[in-house]
């Protein structure tokens, strides 16, 4: 059976024996990241480190092969798939190499079917569990709480993504930045895609207000892993008892209220938003009223279900037969400080039911602000 999240984390948690884990983030293709990557590699090497590519995707730009070929490189596995050869980093080769750095480019890359695992992130995992240190890369649209975001702003859907549990593991966050601009004026010389793709590609994923949107997303995703460095650093400083625990600040904690209706993972998507700026708890709850036994909604509900998981959300699922009672008991029992519930119904009988559930939870629910957000993103 395949690994669960909390399986993945309790065995690749830091440890004496486990890697360390730098991930280079960047914002859009071309702002430089596996180059970055590279260099430091190259760095590193020179300095006597053992230092290995087990993957680097150059995409055709002739900067980043010929670093590459600067160092060491663990021969891929090939895998033929409906009759086409592939190439995949090859695990085994790399951990039965023992280098002390390996470089795996992609992190969100899913891997052609008949490999190890699935995904590329899960390759990483194991190299960082053996105590290979590993630096990657990835864009800040393949995080699976922003994708919902991203498709709103850009138009485009994101397919391969990374659960937000993975960037636990992550040790140390560097931005590979570049302004808008000169992107796009790396994209016109040709330096990103080829030349006879850049009018399309400037048309489309690389407008400068998609840019923009996107530079911010990964600005402050590198922000909050500064922020929890911090609050680390200090909770170690003030663990000799230099102060109070009464005098610390109380941890948020967002409840979300789903359904088994698919458009609750952007509900989701927002909840887990909130949380990661605020550096707190995500929960999701879905109350069973005996209302969801149809084959459709039980795939969504998984689906729902699974987005939340993926996230890092910690999932209640609770039998009632009363939303508004049910949901203000376990605000109650989880301390949450924050409640976010979608509003999709909006007209006639039904408003006036969504209504009535509100205001009961109003009722029956601690002291908490409450947001009602539409399940759609806009």
């Amino acid at each position: 059976m395949p690994k669960t999240p909390e399986q993945w984390l309790e065995e690749a948690a830091p440890s004496t024996k486990s890697g360390a884990f730098k991930l280079f983030l960047g914002y859009a293709p071309g702002v430089g990241k596996t180059y970055t990557m590279l260099s430091e590699a190259i760095r590193r090497h020179s300095r006597g480190q053992d230092v290995v590519v087990g993957v680097i995707e150059s995409h055709g730009r002739k900067a980043t092969a010929e670093l590459a070929a600067q160092l060491e490189s663990v021969p891929r596995r090939k895998l033929e798939y409906k009759g086409t050869i592939f190439e995949e980093m090859d695990v085994d080769a790399v951990l039965a190499r023992k280098p002390r750095v390996a470089l795996v480019d992609e992190l969100a890359h899913t891997n052609v079917e008949g490999s190890k695992h699935r995904k590329r992130y899960q390759d990483v995992l194991e190299l960082l569990d053996a105590g290979i240190e590993v630096l990657s890369t990835m864009n800040i649209q393949h995080l699976e709480s922003v994708t919902p975001l991203v498709q709103s702003i850009t138009g485009v859907t994101v397919r391969e993504t990374v659960p937000d549990w993975v960037l636990k593991r992550v040790d140390e966050v560097v931005m590979s930045d570049l302004t808008p601009e000169a992107l796009q004026n790396r994209m016109r010389r040709g330096d990103i895609y080829p030349l006879e793709r850049v009018g399309q590609a400037l048309g489309n994923f690389f407008r400068p207000g998609n840019l923009i949107a996107l530079r911010e997303l990964a600005l402050r995703q590198v922000a909050q892993a500064v922020d929890r460095s911090l609050e680390s650093l200090r909770a170690k400083e003030e663990s000799g008892g230099a102060e109070s625990s009464a005098t610390a600040p109380v941890r948020e904690r967002i409840g979300v209220a789903i359904s088994s209706n698919p458009a609750a993972q952007y509900l989701i998507s927002r909840g887990a938003r909130m949380a990661q700026a605020m550096d707190g708890e995500l929960h999701v709850f879905y109350i069973d009223m005996g209302q969801d036994t149809a084959e459709t909604n039980q795939k969504s509900l998984a689906a729902n279900l699974q987005f939340a998981e993926n996230v890092g959300a910690q999932i209640e699922k609770v039998k009632g037969t009363n939303v508004a009672a049910t949901v203000a008991e376990l605000v109650r029992k989880k301390h949450i400080t924050q409640m976010v519930f979608g509003r999709s119904a909006t007209t006639g009988l039904k408003k006036y039911l969504y209504l009535s559930v509100i205001n009961r939870f109003l009722r029956d629910a601690p002291p908490i602000d409450v947001h009602i957000v539409t399940q759609q993103p806009h």
